[in-house]
This record gives C-alpha cells, structure tokens and sequence, in this order.
C-alpha cells in the first residue's frame, strides 16, 4: 500500500485503500486512491 497526505484529516503517511496507477494530461504517472478515514481522494506523484 501507498503512503499519501490526506489534505481533508490533514493527516501524512496515510495509507490509500483502493490506489490505481493514474496517467495525468500531460504524461505523469500518479497513484490515486481513498482516504480510508474521511473517504477523500489522495494522490501521489511517482516516477514513472
């Protein structure tokens, strides 16, 4: 599991239930998933 800031429970090191690898419109892969606390969608920014 990945390991995000929740910016909503303003909370780091949250682990993201439910992460899929994302491409953005311009070409940068991010991990997206569920806060497990609040139900908000993280993101983190990974090299490809």
């Amino acid at each position: 599991m990945t390991k995000a800031y929740c910016v909503k429970c303003k909370k780091k090191d949250v682990e993201m239930a439910g992460e899929s690898t994302v491409k953005t419109k311009n070409g940068r892969t991010m991990i997206k998933g569920k806060c497990p606390t609040c139900g908000t969608t993280m993101c983190k920014f990974v090299k490809a």
